[in-house]
């Protein structure tokens, strides 16, 4: 069978290879000690410095084909592989090599009335299944991630970036290959029809768990077709909430943070909430400043009358993740609007509150539902690297089995361990 020029066959059989490699490499991985793991890593970011013309030669392809493609500006950002972001995986390597390794961790061991020792291990959860778009930098920092946690990890990145992701594969593989460790535990699925996502979604006896990142399309498509557990890493619809008792001179710079310093990332600012008693006094200097950079604010009835030059924010406009330099703003009643919003348009996230009141932060972060819950900083620090973890594999916007940024632990099980002397059950 054939569609639009490939063999089906052909496509399903390489795929299933793929998954099969993938599973006999995650069974090597799980004897690996910590100090061979942490080596593949530094070799990881040496190489990586070493072959940096190779990479910035295969990216410079996927980013003149998105520019043929009409993509915009925030989404070449979030395509190029500049020096600073290589330094960046780079050093995310080495600092994922400098955590502790959690395979293998014992937690509660306790002694049952019978004498039993029974505790819980932490294992690798075997292979992981990567769908993402767009951002290459995901490939290494992914890699990473799994092989210190000992798992092996199959990538299927977007067309946009298959060149850079090809040519990442190939120089992770070959630092694996350095140290006599199998490539096999780090592939990218090089084709880019669709339906290659669709055959690695069936491929439940060999990958045993699908991380989705991408937009709201890829994660509905992922989850509605895949046969294998899906961890959402859902859209980034990010708020903050500008209480009555804010610090005005502590709001302005942690909004223009979070909208302008990466519009085109999944922690990039998308809807401002001011308090009704301070929005006469703050939107327009805050426009004024947003404006300054570029940003185009839509906004509610009330903060159009504020502020003429905002432009009337349309239905949809309301939790739409713009990735771009476009910004909503809404005067609310109080707290509890601001949470009602947050309920309707927020995609749990990132969520923040700018406010001086003890209680009213405390409030906010017991009532409202996100994966990062935020008091007086920039929503631009959900970010695994930011918050200790060293990288990230994305951010679980679902509760099972994390939520947040995934780091080592959140790649990782336990396992009940239980330590006898010739007990029989009566």
């Amino acid at each position: 069978m054939r569609k639009d020029g490939i063999d089906m066959n052909d496509l399903e059989k390489d795929i299933q290879e793929v998954a099969r490699c993938a599973k006999k490499a995650a069974r090597s991985l799980v004897s690996l000690s910590t100090e061979l793991k942490n080596q593949a890593l530094y070799a990881m970011a040496d190489t990586l410095d070493v072959e940096r013309a190779f990479i910035q030669k295969e990216n410079n392809k996927d980013l003149e084909h998105g520019k043929e493609k009409g993509l915009s500006a925030a989404m070449l950002d979030r395509l190029q592989l500049s020096d600073s972001v290589i330094d960046s995986m780079m050093s995310g390597l080495r600092e994922v090599a400098a955590l502790p390794d959690p395979v293998g961790e014992v937690e509660n061991m306790v002694k049952r009335p019978n004498g039993l020792l029974v505790g819980r291990m932490r294992i690798p959860l075997g292979v992981i299944g990567m769908i993402y778009e767009s951002r290459p930098n995901v490939t290494v920092d992914a890699a990473a991630l799994c092989l210190k946690a000992g798992n092996a990890i199959v990538l299927r990145g977007g067309s946009e970036a298959i060149h850079s992701n090809m040519a990442l594969a190939a120089v992770l593989q070959k630092s694996l290959k350095s140290l006599g460790i199998t490539p096999d535990a780090v592939q990218v699925i090089s084709v880019t029809d669709r339906e290659a996502v669709t055959i690695m979604l069936a491929q439940e006896e060999y990958i045993d768990l699908i991380i989705p990142r991408g937009g709201e399309g890829l994660i509905r498509f992922v989850s509605e077709v895949s046969r294998i557990p899906v961890l959402k890493h859902y859209k980034g619809v990010c708020h903050i909430f500008v209480d009555g008792d804010a610090d005005l001179e502590k709001a302005t710079p942690i909004i223009l943070n979070s909208k302008v310093q990466r519009p085109g990332v999944c922690n990039a600012l998308e809807g401002v909430l001011i308090h009704k008693d301070i929005a006469e006094q703050y939107l327009p200097l805050l426009t004024a400043e947003l404006q300054k950079s570029g940003v185009k604010l839509l906004g509610c009835q009330e903060s159009v009358r504020i502020v003429p030059e905002i432009t009337a924010a349309m239905a949809s406009d309301w939790g739409t993740e713009f990735l771009d330099l476009r910004l909503c703003v809404r005067v609310v009643e109080d707290m509890d609007d601001a949470f009602t919003y947050i309920d309707e348009y927020g995609s749990q996230h990132t969520e923040n509150i700018i406010t001086e009141n003890y209680s009213n932060a405390q409030r906010f972060i017991a009532e409202v539902d996100a994966s990062a819950v935020m008091v007086n900083v920039s929503t631009r620090f959900n970010d695994g690297g930011q918050l200790g973890l060293g990288a990230e594999i994305g951010i679980s916007t679902t509760k099972l089995h994390a939520y947040g940024p995934m780091g080592l632990k959140e790649l990782t099980t336990k396992k009940f361990i239980v330590y006898g002397q010739g007990q029989v059950r009566s």
